[in-house]
């Protein structure tokens, strides 16, 4: 179970590490852009009753943690999926679907290289001139520094 710290004081989110780890790529790739958006999701069984919305935007900190300590792989479906959802006036809303644990679609490297995870592409070894996401293009700049931190 992954863990997201939202602005100062706030409780931690909880989110499965597959799920957060799809989150954190779209998240980043928005921020990075200086973009804002809505993440929804309804309130787990544990917890009352109800859904919560957090507005993500820039000046906002946010860490991600995740439990399991290998970097997963990553649905090109489900990362297009959350983007356009991060577009919509809607934004993102987290769904039981989204914690499926079922096969996922991993990116192809270049013939003769390794599967690779989205979020540790080493664009050195992969044929890829572009890469759009949610029809937002992912340069290898933002391959190369997937937290937008420099």
């Amino acid at each position: 179970m992954g863990t997201i710290y939202y602005g100062g004081g706030a409780m931690p989110i909880h989110i499965e590490d597959r799920a957060l780890a799809h989150l954190k790529v779209v998240i980043a790739t928005k921020l990075r852009r200086d973009e804002s958006f809505t993440v929804s999701w309804r309130h787990p069984d544990d917890q009352p009753r109800g859904r919560s919305t957090i507005w993500i935007h820039p000046s906002i900190p946010l860490r991600f943690v995740f439990d399991d300590p290998e970097p997963t792989e990553l649905s090109r479906a489900w990362i297009e999926e959350l983007a356009n959802s991060a577009s919509s006036t809607g934004g993102i809303m987290l769904v039981a679907e989204h914690f499926d644990t079922g096969p996922v679609d991993v990116l192809q490297g270049a013939e003769g290289a390794p599967d690779v995870t989205l979020g540790n592409v080493d664009v050195d070894h992969l044929d890829v001139e572009r890469l759009t996401v949610g029809g937002t293009e992912v340069t290898p700049d933002d391959a190369d520094d997937p937290d937008g931190d420099g």
